[in-house]
């Protein structure tokens, strides 16, 4: 699921899942806790050897870094079998912030490779029960999610967009579904995966089985005709213990296990050992910023690997690991040999902490500005087309 660090994080924490050191996370610890593999070498050459594609930057950089049963859904598609795609997000502001936009911008670009359907959950119930937001105010953040997350350049011919609050009641066989993996969970299970104290509201304990729910096909059978269909969940690795409870309930549903692929998060502006928050505009660039708000928080805010003066920074040369414009430029920079130039020069000193800022505003800007062109273009009727009870293409 592509709903980053949030409420849950302190879940997280609580049970040791997500240790954050330093300058940030330790994501090699997190793959050992939750028993997940790396993606490596081995598994991007096979990538673009069954695909014929070369690898997306993302993988290419360890954005995207780890994954549970990869090697299988390669293996379906070498074998000309489909499986979907599942993604989806927790509505909690009228407008996504670019950290938001990292893991559709890579499942988009899974969907073009592969040829698949693919089905975005936005859990607008789950937002009433964890924030003090109304029923009828995360509807209406879920439709202006929906809208940011349409511009990223779905296609509603094979893309599939539902929000809770209004479809489990259209769909039987969702709801269905969604009793068959309570029935598979103990309260002591969900307390031990989830952190459930006793003044949890209930709606919590259930949600976890709305999560999981769209992870099987049948759960969609005016889209899969009842067939059993593999899928696949790009999603960041906070969302992992749900989707390892639906692997264990997949089995004993007599059910494909989902496959997932973990990607690492965007750092806040003031450095990575925080997170960009959609509740605070001083650490992320919100998609509808406008282009001086973007100059102002990256030359205001953006922590810098540089040194204290021009003298000793040309001396030592600065820190691009800690970096958080050289940290932006590895998400969005797609030339390899371009970043590399600007690593090595900062490093050196020869680059300065203004220059490389100015560099991390040119790139972004013009991103920020041609997603909003193309967010500017999606209305109600484009909106409902994505979201109607219908057959897509499989």
């Amino acid at each position: 699921m592509i709903w980053l660090l949030g409420e849950r994080k302190k879940i997280l924490l609580i049970h040791g899942m997500c240790q954050e050191i330093g300058d940030g996370i330790d994501y090699d610890k997190l793959i050992k806790r939750f028993g997940c593999q790396k993606i490596d070498e081995e598994l991007i050459t096979r990538f673009e050897r069954v695909t014929g594609k070369k690898a997306h930057h993302f993988l290419r950089r360890g954005i995207f870094f780890s994954h549970r049963d990869m090697h299988n859904i390669l293996s379906l598609h070498e074998a000309g079998k489909k499986f979907y795609l599942y993604t989806g997000r927790g509505p909690s502001s009228e407008s996504m912030h670019l950290g938001h936009m990292i893991p559709f911008m890579f499942t988009k670009w899974l969907q073009d490779v592969f040829n698949v359907p693919l089905i975005i959950q936005l859990t607008d119930d789950e937002k009433v029960m964890w924030k003090d937001i109304k029923i009828e105010q995360a509807r209406t953040m879920a439709f202006n999610n929906a809208k940011d997350i349409i511009a990223v350049g779905f296609d509603p011919g094979n893309t599939f967009i539902f929000n809770d609050l209004d479809f489990i009641g259209k769909c039987p066989s969702f709801y269905q579904n969604m009793v068959r993996i309570q029935k598979c969970v103990t309260y002591n299970q969900a307390k031990g995966i989830f952190g459930f104290g006793d003044s949890d509201v209930i709606g919590k304990i259930t949600f976890p089985s709305i999560e999981a729910a769209p992870a099987f096909s049948t759960s969609f059978p005016f889209i899969f005709d009842n067939k059993v269909v593999a899928c696949l969940i790009p999603c960041a690795i906070d969302q992992d213990p749900y989707f390892r409870m639906t692997r264990d309930v997949a089995a004993r549903l007599k059910l494909p296990k989902p496959a997932l692929v973990h990607s690492t998060f965007l750092p806040a502006l003031q450095g990575a050992q925080h997170k960009m928050s959609a509740s605070d505009p001083n650490a992320s660039i919100f998609l509808n910023d406008t282009a001086k708000q973007i100059k102002n928080k990256i030359n205001k805010y953006a922590f810098s690997g540089g040194r204290a003066t021009v003298e000793e920074h040309r001396l030592l040369g600065g820190n691009p690991d800690v970096d958080i414009s050289f940290k932006y430029l590895t998400f969005f920079m797609e030339d390899d040999e371009r970043l590399e130039e600007i690593r090595t020069t900062y490093k050196s000193g020869e680059l300065l902490t203004g220059d490389l800022k100015r560099v991390a505003i040119e790139i972004i800007t013009p991103f920020i500005q041609q997603y909003q062109a193309r967010r500017a273009k999606v209305t109600d009727d484009i909106l409902s087309e994505f979201f109607k009870i219908r057959k897509i293409v499989v």
